[in-house]
């Protein structure tokens, strides 16, 4: 495992950090008016987004890698970041903020599972699924504040993406080479139904949005190929968002 590119992800989130106390937050006082279904959206990644992640940190330190553990929580403090502003953003149209969904707590159980490895697996099946749902919401929203709320959970997510490449290369490199390429295979076949079961319940959200659900489905498939390769070969650098 490489410890230096852990404290670069690091530093890279604590730059992040620095930058958003610096712009400071969206005016609030303008109000949001989005479809019906379009806040139902929202308020069901808002629940996804909302955690103490206390389970990955506890998973990242036994890992053994300070500079891995430390980087982690940084990433957990940007997922809690992302939680306030949507809720943020429902008050700002009036809408609650949800206790739960079942989506979630279906995601949060099967993470819990197993180790660090399958943690992160079925976290990068909500992160990619989101990529491209945050991408959907800043284009075509037709609202200034929520395109703004989207536009810059998504720039953090770009980064949450190879982040995660980085430490599953180190992860999957721990196994027999001929197991590596299958494991990706069946991750990609998990992301798949992940991905039809968002778009079911999605649906009319994201015809308001501009994307019908074959669309999404497609569009989240191929950035996948992409993370695929950055997890086998070691460039998670060059794994980029279509934004």
């Amino acid at each position: 495992m490489h410890t230096d590119g852990f404290a670069k992800w690091t530093r890279r989130f604590e730059e992040e950090r620095e930058r958003r106390r610096a712009q400071g937050d969206p005016d609030w006082g303008r109000n949001a008016t989005l479809h019906p279904a379009v806040w139902a959206g929202i308020q069901r990644f808002q629940v996804g987004e909302d955690g103490d992640g206390a389970n990955l940190v506890g998973k990242a330190d036994e890992a053994g890698d300070a500079d891995y553990g430390r980087a982690v929580r940084l990433f957990v403090a940007e997922e809690q970041n992302h939680a306030r502003l949507l809720a943020r953003l429902l008050a700002a149209g009036g809408i609650p903020t949800l206790t739960g969904h079942w989506s979630d707590t279906a995601f949060v159980r099967l993470r819990r599972l197993m180790g660090l490895r399958m943690e992160l697996l079925v976290l990068m099946i909500a992160e990619v699924v989101a990529l491209r749902y945050y991408r959907a919401l800043r284009d075509g929203a037709g609202d200034a504040l929520t395109s703004e709320v989207a536009g810059r959970i998504l720039s953090d997510e770009e980064r949450h993406v190879p982040f995660h490449c980085e430490r599953l290369h180190a992860s999957l490199g721990e196994l027999p080479q001929p197991v590596r390429r299958p494991v990706m295979t069946l991750w990609r076949l998990l992301l798949l139904a992940a991905c039809l079961l968002v778009a079911a319940d999605h649906g009319p959200a994201l015809r308001r949005l501009g994307i019908g659900r074959l669309r999404f489905v497609g569009d989240v498939m191929a950035s996948s190929r992409a993370v695929v390769s950055a997890v086998l070969v070691p460039r998670p650098d060059a794994w980029t968002s279509a934004s």
